[in-house]
């Protein structure tokens, strides 16, 4: 999944790059983006509850943040914190360097201003975020809720939320298409990536 983001990333850097979005930003495949962004338009009132839906993975990151140090203080040892939570704060530190990466090195910015000013667009910050924290929050979840059925529901929930966000974002039409695919295929590798490593004892 990494080598297929990066293959990904490289495209839209090199193949069709054109000036068209606003203030004459160039982005890549610039006759797919602007087809679909076309279509799509532009809905704020989306992108503002998309936009505050994105703190809910942000609460999941402070409680599992805070799970992590009660750990630590009744044990009184990090190395005898659970495993999982280890790896989930490394894997968070990760997905926080993703995004910091590609807000210095710029990709494409927004086919829309925002609030005046463009910004980066690519990945979507919001579909990695979202992907990134309520997945790995659904695998956490699945071995701490012992009740089937709670666990059923909290998981499906996790899941309707996790689609809505991704498809709101896209239908916001505050990104270009790859950006959002782009955030799929980057949150995949390191979803992927934390399942391994959190497996490893």
């Amino acid at each position: 999944m990494f080598a297929v983001f990066v293959l990904w990333t490289v495209v839209i850097s090199t193949v069709d790059v054109t000036p068209a979005g606003p203030k004459n930003s160039t982005v890549g495949l610039a006759t797919f983006n602007s087809f679909v962004s076309n279509i799509v338009g532009v809905n704020m009132l989306l992108y503002a509850v998309t936009d505050w839906l994105g703190l809910v993975p942000l609460a999941f990151v402070i409680g599992f943040a805070a799970l992590g140090l009660i750990q630590w203080i009744k044990r009184r040892q990090l190395r005898l914190v659970d495993h999982s939570i280890l790896v989930l704060g490394g894997f968070y530190i990760i997905v926080a360097a993703m995004y910091l990466f590609f807000e210095v090195f710029v990709i494409n910015y927004r086919p829309v201003l925002i609030n005046g000013y463009l910004e980066a667009s690519y990945p979507s910050s919001t579909t990695m975020l979202t992907m990134c924290v309520m997945t790995t929050a659904a695998i956490q979840l699945n071995t701490r809720i012992k009740n089937n059925f709670l666990k059923r529901c909290v998981i499906f929930a996790i899941t309707i939320f996790t689609v809505f966000m991704i498809i709101g974002r896209f239908a916001s039409g505050v990104h270009w298409v790859t950006d959002i695919i782009g955030g799929v295929l980057l949150s995949a590798g390191l979803v992927m990536m934390y399942r391994f490593v959190s497996r490893l004892k």
